[in-house]
């Protein structure tokens, strides 16, 4: 089963998130605020699924910060209880993707 960005976006609107201690950490590295990557989310797009990942389907997600630079946010959700949680943000590497959407291969 895929993650639906909508249902990321309603946890969010519920306050219904948990932040793993990897994303806080790699958010800190790349000097993102929260609440730029919840704007990147809500303005984003599922660039890739991974319905079986466990223990819940997960998603990465393409936004961009408040200055514009683009975002990736891997999430998962709870579809049982509404929880979602980022597992990690990173900023994409322009070696690793163009324009920020496709893998590139190496």
């Amino acid at each position: 089963m895929s993650v639906e960005l909508k249902d990321i976006i309603v946890a969010l609107q519920k306050n219904r998130v948990r932040i793993s201690d990897h994303a806080d950490e790699e958010a800190k590295v790349d000097r993102f605020t929260f609440d730029e990557i919840y704007f990147s989310v809500f303005h984003g797009e599922v660039i890739k699924d991974y319905p079986g990942n466990n223990p819940y389907p997960s998603c990465l997600i393409f936004g961009r910060a408040f200055s514009g630079e683009p975002i990736h946010s891997v999430w998962a959700y709870n579809k049982q209880n509404g929880w979602a949680v980022i597992i990690t943000v990173y900023r994409p590497d322009p070696e690793l993707w163009i324009d920020a959407r496709k893998r590139r291969i190496l």
